[in-house]
């Protein structure tokens, strides 16, 4: 059970993110500064200095909860012997739920994630890390089951489905595909994809199945 100061610094915390979430979305990030930000969660300008020392690490924390989110939601659900396709949704749709519970801070964020100003530093490669060690042991595992391909690196692994990822919310974004046909959307391109990567063998004798 977590003490009395301890929720307050979580409290505190949170109404930090959503304040930046509420102005980043209407003034956009560069034109946020921190004394609007304090100003906007009812705090000094100090105390948010004291969780986030800079705007950027504000974007850190959010990809930190989101990392976390994703995490408890796949604990919840699944485990390394859930199939792949249905891990990889459960992954992707927490994301897309994250990332778009404020479409404009969503955009925002996506942008800097996927196309940051500077070179990532030390703690976004943390992040970063924490993710693939979330992935890695899944694509493994999926590997040793036959489900993907077992001479592919888990690092273009990684890409392919990500890349998928990003075109689903890219269709949403720009109307191409509801909210509520996003799951069906996901799920479809998934096994598409692991059809593509599963082992020379195994396509063969799907073909050959589909033939007879």
């Amino acid at each position: 059970m977590r003490s009395t100061r301890e929720q307050n610094k979580i409290d505190k915390r949170k109404g930090i993110l959503e304040a930046a979430i509420r102005l980043f979305s209407v003034k956009g990030y560069e034109q946020t500064s921190i004394e609007e930000l304090a100003r906007e969660a009812g705090i000094g300008k100090g105390t948010v200095y004291s969780y986030f020392e800079t705007k950027r690490d504000i974007v850190r924390a959010f990809c930190e909860d989101q990392l976390e989110y994703t995490r408890t939601e796949l604990a919840n659900t699944t485990n390394l012997d859930t199939s792949l396709k249905d891990q990889l949704l459960v992954i992707f749709m927490a994301e897309f739920r994250h990332v778009t519970a404020n479409k404009e801070f969503g955009r925002l964020f996506l942008q800097e994630k996927v196309f940051p100003p500077d070179h990532y530093s030390a703690e976004d490669q943390e992040i970063q890390n924490r993710y693939f060690e979330m992935l890695y042991p899944i694509y493994e595992k999926a590997q040793n089951r036959g489900e993907l391909d077992s001479d592919l690196e888990l690092l273009h692994i990684s890409g392919h489905f990500y890349a998928l990822y990003l075109l689903i919310v890219s269709c949403w974004y720009n109307g191409m595909i509801a909210s509520e046909d996003i799951a069906l959307s996901m799920e479809t391109l998934i096994q598409q994809t692991i059809n593509g990567l599963k082992p020379e063998k195994t396509k063969r004798e799907h073909y050959y199945e589909k033939s007879v």
